[in-house]
């Protein structure tokens, strides 16, 4: 055996980004969606080092919100959004930036579906 000290490289820390995702849900007991409506779709902010880690965040979330989440897209970072010409908005850039400082799932907006 060797006492010479092992110099193992660190693993750099990926940054978090901000992915832009439409959840959509259904209907559950106790989900708190309108009477009459058959699901909702939610428009989320979430903070991962990568897509994968951020559907992971959001639907945990939403999961514990008694939602019963049905499929989510993803629409990319918002690097990658304004690198295809997108604008974006400062209101929906301060959800951006509030979910990365708080590295949490901001959602922005919930519309419910009606048959």
């Amino acid at each position: 055996m060797s006492d010479a000290p092992t110099t193992e490289t660190p693993k750099p820390k990926r940054p978090q980004q901000v992915h832009t995702l439409l959840v959509e849900v259904g209907r559950k007991a106790g989900d708190g969606l309108p009477n009459g409506a058959t699901g909702a779709g939610l428009l989320c902010y979430a903070s991962g080092v990568d897509e994968a880690e951020a559907v992971r965040e959001t639907v945990a979330i939403l999961q514990q919100a008694e939602l019963a989440v049905l499929e989510v897209t993803g629409h990319g970072t918002r690097a990658e959004r304004e690198a295809t010409g997108e604008v974006i908005e400062p209101d929906e850039a301060a959800l951006m930036d509030r979910a990365l400082d708080e590295n949490s799932v901001v959602v922005a907006v919930l519309t419910p579906y009606f048959d």
